[in-house]
């Protein structure tokens, strides 16, 4: 699967009807972007089960201003509407392929008890 493009109109949508969602939130004129765009890329294609998405922080400013980015680009990886990943910096393939595969083999039950742990 290709990636997708993430906007304010679409996002609550594509994570809420997507088991595991990656974001790239990036900008056109940001050359680490652009280095670790075709890795990212790469990757949608490897596991097309997943929803790889990007968010272009220059257009979806209010999209980006809401999870506090300020440096891109910025990798988050969302399982079942939770933040599990969040870090700047573009990433090497096999670091990506690595992070994809600790995100999905997380256990998901221990981390909802540990939010509602934290909100108790």
């Amino acid at each position: 699967m290709a990636t997708v493009e993430l906007t304010k109109e679409n996002f609550a949508e594509v994570v809420s009807t997507n088991d595991t969602v990656l974001v790239d939130f990036w900008a056109s004129w940001c050359g680490p972007c652009r280095a670790f765009g075709p890795v990212f890329e790469q990757a949608s294609e490897d596991h097309p089960d997943l929803v790889f998405g990007k968010i272009d922080t220059e257009a979806q400013q209010e999209l980006a201003g809401s999870f506090g980015i300020q440096s891109i680009p910025t990798l988050m990886i969302l399982r079942e509407q939770v933040i599990v990943f969040s870090q700047p910096g573009a990433l090497p393939g096999d670091a990506l392929e690595d992070l994809i595969s600790q995100a999905v083999s997380l256990d998901m039950q221990e981390v909802h008890r540990e939010i509602a742990g934290q909100e108790a």
